[in-house]
């Protein structure tokens, strides 16, 4: 959560919001609501919030329950208290230890255009390199061969001593 956060919206403890959310800037939760959660901004939910619903929000701080899925447009932070039962789609995210995280998490990134190519520099370097490699091997290969050859003639050599 970036520490300049200002929180236009509080669902206060004991508070409880029924039918869908929807909200302009950074939002805190610590009641509960049940149906699905809009924030442009930051949603905060606190240890004692409660969401019972599909949430999309620019970041998210879950310290309470949210049941349904998450999507954040930025990062996502499940603290030590939070339990969070459905799938996040997300950009960055935070899972402190002993958190309840029990969905699946999908951080694609969607890159626009193509790949950016590697430069021509580099290409050629990893090239020379993969060549010299190859080469250092054919010469290992060619001594192991000339060792195993010069092994066997000396065998051969060997055989035909006659000793008296």
């Amino acid at each position: 959560m970036k520490k300049n956060t200002v929180i236009t919206t509080i669902i206060g403890r004991g508070a409880e919001c029924n039918g869908d959310f929807n909200a302009e800037g950074s939002v805190r939760v610590d009641g509960v609501i049940n149906g699905d959660v809009k924030v442009t901004g930051t949603l905060i939910v606190g240890a004692t919030g409660s969401i019972n619903g599909d949430v999309d929000a620019q970041s998210a701080v879950v310290g309470g329950e949210i049941i349904g899925d998450l999507t954040v447009t930025d990062r996502t932070e499940l603290t030590s208290t939070a339990r969070l039962i459905g799938n996040i789609s997300t950009v960055v995210i935070v899972i402190d230890e002993n958190a309840i995280f029990q969905g699946s998490c999908n951080m694609n990134q969607e890159v626009p255009g193509k790949r950016q190519k590697p430069a021509s520099k580099a290409i050629r370097a990893g090239k020379r390199s993969a060549k010299e490699a190859i080469e250092e091997a054919l010469k290992e290969v060619e001594a192991a061969n000339r060792e195993e050859t010069s092994e066997a003639s000396a065998s051969e050599d060997k055989k035909d001593v006659t000793y008296i």
